[in-house]
């Protein structure tokens, strides 16, 4: 059932992304990073003879071929099936939202702003369910299985040469300086927009993995422990304390879980003592069994 899940996910990720980026990206011509990028150059240099979907099933293809002995079988096998599943969202979209003749919304900064939004929430989606959309995500993916570089942060690297790299293909007629004042403003729409889309990504991915660190107190230590043990399935570590003021000795339980289990730990100990003392503090990593894995590069 996980897998099944799992590639539900991902296809509602792809569904969200190839809606996002007929109907608000590229109708306005703007040029956003990944292999997405890479197709709109290739589709608005042939004037829309080679379409977008085409051409980013091919990058892809050859980005895959390059990444097989690093992020993996499973990986490699998630994103074919993602990258046929959006050229197949992409090409159905893009003959419906370019058909139309006109942006489905006309106000440029409007369109640009909920595209961005849309599209970095379907890569985070189909990230935490183990798949890609192709593109930039798999050399992100090559980077996060080797070190602790943000996704969103890679992403951005590579996708900045790619929409900067717009300003070099004649758009429209005219002189370099006038096609340098057309696609200008585009350019800045795209770079905003890759930040947006890698920070949206970011969220999602990093809300999903964030931990939460509990220290209780109760003298009823053991049945909460008991209880987190079996029914949050989280291990719990027990500390010898003592309060300075009554001198009196105590169990303090220190527990580490994913941010959204926190609920289930309140409720475990708010049925069992009512007048527990817990703080919740949120940590930047946790690294081990049943949480994430350390990357980093050991020196020789």
């Amino acid at each position: 059932m996980t897998g099944v899940k799992d590639y539900l996910f991902i296809v509602l990720g792809i569904l969200i992304y190839g809606i996002a980026f007929t109907a608000f990206i590229l109708p306005h011509g703007i040029v956003i990073g990944g292999v997405s990028g890479v197709a709109t150059l290739v589709y608005f240099a042939t004037n829309g003879v080679i379409p977008v979907a085409v051409s980013q099933y091919g990058c892809n293809l050859i980005l895959l071929a390059l990444a097989f002995r690093i992020v993996g079988r499973t990986f490699v096998l998630r994103t074919i099936f993602g990258a046929t599943v959006a050229s197949l969202f992409i090409g159905i979209f893009e003959s419906f939202f370019m058909g139309l003749g006109h942006p489905l919304i006309e106000d440029i900064s409007m369109s640009a702003v909920l595209g961005a939004i849309l599209c970095g929430v379907s890569v985070g989606i189909v990230f935490i369910h183990n798949g890609s959309t192709g593109g930039t995500d798999i050399v992100a993916a090559m980077v996060s299985k080797v070190s602790n570089v943000s996704i969103g942060r890679t992403m951005i690297f590579v996708d900045m040469i790619i929409v900067t790299s717009s300003l070099l293909l004649p758009y429209d007629d005219g002189t370099l300086a006038e096609r340098l004042n057309a696609r200008v403003p585009l350019v800045v729409y795209g770079l905003v927009m890759t930040f947006i889309i890698a920070y949206m990504a970011d969220m999602i991915i990093n809300t999903n993995r964030q931990a939460t660190q509990f220290i209780i107190f109760s003298h009823k230590w053991a049945e909460i422990a008991d209880r987190i043990n079996s029914e949050a399935r989280r291990g719990v570590t027990v500390l010898d304390g003592e309060g300075w003021y009554s001198k009196q000795k105590v169990k303090v339980l220190m527990v580490w879980c994913r941010k959204i289990e926190s609920v289930t730990i309140f409720r475990i100990v708010k049925s069992m003592d009512d007048n527990a003392f817990i703080t919740q503090t949120k940590v930047n990593g946790v690294y081990g069994k049943g949480f994430d894995t350390m990357r980093v590069k050991m020196k020789k």
